[in-house]
């Protein structure tokens, strides 16, 4: 392939394969995103609001792979034997740049975001956020009630776009103290830097699935050339293999990858209640999120290994109770 038409072949491709497999996992979307989501009543989201979130989230995975797909391509041409080690190390600021620039451009894509309505509530999370030394957040307050019944907070971005986003169903369904609560908790992960840690993580992860996808391409290839139509992985057309390769990976990772983010979870509850040491609070937010997402409080084995990102809710309040009755000196705290 000439050099001049490598790049517009590769987004070419790649538009046409998302556009393929938008397609192929559409009724899946639609059922598991759209019409058990109203069935359960966790959303009254309309259907056109679904389809525009749909088509703008292909849209940015086009835009995002258009610009970034070149550089593992370009390697797999100039170094073959490494350019997985390569590829893997410039994730790195890849990760970081997506840190930065998702919460100022790509967030705001979905929803309405603006600042919170309840301003003695904002106040008391600034001086929480103040507290944990978290200085110079911005603290918004999203419409997330136009797609969901469900309730979530989360701090998020690095240096000047840090900030702290509550829904407004979690407004609009905690009590304040259950609020603050939760806002510790977050705010934990930023303290304990949970967010580099991440990054980092991301990282290694990546650059061991593209080494697992390395050896196990180069095996197919050798015997498999002739029928998938390319005998190099430098070739576009080598980007279903490459993404069904790491999406095996990327299976293989996942109970390793749920299990520590629970551990981080885990140790962000521990911080939000040193940070606001209100057991009852604590314990009956976690009760209030389950009730209102339909959580299971404690869920089967296989689904904490493969699913839960966070720990169960009935081992969160279990360890709350240990918490506050360790820091009581065993007595009933209030």
């Amino acid at each position: 392939m000439a050099r001049g038409r490598f790049y517009p072949t590769l987004v070419v491709y790649l538009a046409m394969l998302s556009a393929l497999l938008f397609v192929v996992e559409l009724p899946l979307s639609y059922y598991v995103g759209y019409l058990r989501e109203h069935a359960y009543g966790l959303s009254d989201q309309k259907l056109g609001k679904w389809w525009v979130d749909q088509l703008k989230a292909l849209g940015v995975s086009v835009v995002i792979g258009a610009a970034t797909l070149w550089v593992p391509y370009l390697l797999l041409a100039r170094s073959p034997r490494r350019w997985w080690l390569w590829t893997g190390t410039l994730s790195l600021p890849f990760f970081v740049l997506a840190a930065l620039v998702a919460p100022i451009w790509i967030a705001p894509l979905f929803n309405k975001f603006g600042p919170m309505k309840d301003k003695p509530l904002e106040s008391q999370v600034l001086a929480l956020a103040e507290r944990a030394g978290v200085e110079g957040a911005r603290v918004f307050e999203v419409e997330k009630s136009v797609d969901t019944m469900k309730v979530n907070a989360y701090v998020t971005g690095v240096g000047q776009t840090k900030r702290i986003v509550l829904w407004d169903t979690l407004l609009g369904r905690l009590t304040p103290k259950q609020t603050l609560f939760v806002v510790g908790h977050e705010l934990g992960h930023y303290v304990l830097h949970h967010v580099w840690i991440g990054i980092l993580m991301s990282t290694c992860l990546t650059m061991l699935g593209l080494w697992g996808a390395h050896r196990f391409a180069g095996r197919l290839l050798a015997r498999h050339s002739g029928r998938f139509g390319f005998d190099r992985l430098s070739d576009p057309a080598s980007l279903p293999l490459l993404m069904l390769l790491l999406s095996l990976f990327s299976f293989v990772l996942t109970p390793p990858s749920l299990a520590l983010s629970r551990h981080y979870e885990g140790a962000a509850d521990r911080y939000g209640l040193k940070l606001n040491p209100d057991c009852c609070a604590a314990a009956t937010a976690f009760v209030a999120l389950q009730e209102q997402n339909l959580a299971v409080p404690r869920p089967g084995l296989l689904y904490k290994l493969f699913r839960a990102s966070h720990p169960p809710i009935g081992e969160r309040v279990d360890a709350i109770n240990a918490y506050c009755a360790r820091s009581s000196g065993g007595r009933e705290r209030e």
